[in-house]
């Protein structure tokens, strides 16, 4: 059986339900998540890799926004009733209520 590489927009639908995931963890804990659609360029494009496929999505996703999210939960920035928003300034993300 041959595999053929993923695409860009199978790698930006992958990041879309792994982003699902994360949104609901956050909502046990009453938060809201929303992410803007530069935000989720921004993150499929940093995890796309033709030869790695998804794998490197995964890391991307974790280091670039679960980390900060849980630095931010853990020092108050975020709270219980909160609708978290991420969004892209200067090609980084930015995190805000």
């Amino acid at each position: 059986m041959v595999f053929n590489p993923l695409e860009r927009e199978q790698i930006h639908a992958i990041a879309k339900i792994q982003l699902g995931q994360l949104k609901q963890r956050l909502l046990e804990h009453e938060m809201g998540f929303e992410i803007s659609d530069a935000a989720l360029d921004l993150i499929a494009q940093a995890g796309f890799d033709p030869v790695y496929g998804a794998r490197p999505l995964k890391r991307v996703i974790q280091q670039q926004l679960e980390n900060v999210l849980a630095q931010d939960l853990l020092s108050g920035v975020f709270k219980a009733g909160d609708k978290i928003k991420v969004d892209v300034q200067n090609d980084e993300l930015i995190f805000g209520a």
